[in-house]
């Protein structure tokens, strides 16, 4: 179970995470995780292009490896990146010790670009993590609008009209540049884009 937009609870529950932009204007804050790959990335890439949009990629540290020709081409073209693991880790099936080794060589591979964000994996991380993150500069970046295009039972057109009636100035959206979860991303987004840019918004990265 999943929400499309959260709230004020989630808010208070975890006040030292970033949920939402505090701002009035006409600007939106798209996210990724999970890339960056060939063609998922690509495409989210050239979407934005059009709309002369710029987002925030939270990115896996070994897919920054294997794929560094995509990951120089985002930074080239403006948009801003944060931490993902190296491994993409489950915080709650591995020791602290390890969780945080894996967040720290995922840094050393994004060449330590601050500010320092991060983004846990499946949203789970366990209350030392978030001390010793805190204590190494980072900012915990959430979201208050999630697509849902992880779910491989989507219905894209229900999804998409739940994002846009949830989306307020300021928000952070979570999308995923992940393979398994193109066929709905690529539905979403540019039809997302199309809606927004017409309604004059902006898109900013973190």
């Amino acid at each position: 179970m999943y929400f499309h937009k959260y709230g004020i609870i989630f808010r208070k529950l975890f006040p030292s995470y970033l949920w939402k932009v505090d701002t009035r204007l006409k600007e939106i804050y798209l996210t990724f995780d999970d890339g960056p790959v060939p063609e998922v990335t690509e495409f989210v890439l050239d979407e934005l292009a059009r709309y002369g949009a710029k987002a925030t990629f939270f990115c896996v540290g070994d897919n920054v490896v294997k794929h560094p020709a995509i990951y120089e081409r985002l930074l080239s073209e403006g948009h801003s990146v944060g931490n993902h693991t190296f491994n993409h880790l489950n915080a709650r099936k591995v020791d602290s010790e390890s969780y945080l080794s894996n967040i720290a060589k995922c840094q050393e591979v994004l060449e330590d670009i601050q500010p320092k964000f991060f983004r846990p994996p499946y949203a789970r991380l366990k209350w030392n993590h978030i001390k010793e993150l805190k204590k190494h500069g980072y900012q915990i970046v959430m979201w208050d609008i999630l697509t849902g295009d992880f779910d491989p039972n989507l219905n894209c057109e229900l999804a998409l009209k739940k994002t846009i009636q949830g989306t307020k100035c300021g928000s952070i959206v979570l999308m995923h540049d992940n393979p398994k979860h193109f066929k709905n991303m690529k539905y979403i987004l540019p039809k997302y884009l199309a809606h927004f840019a017409q309604q004059g918004y902006i898109f900013k990265p973190l």
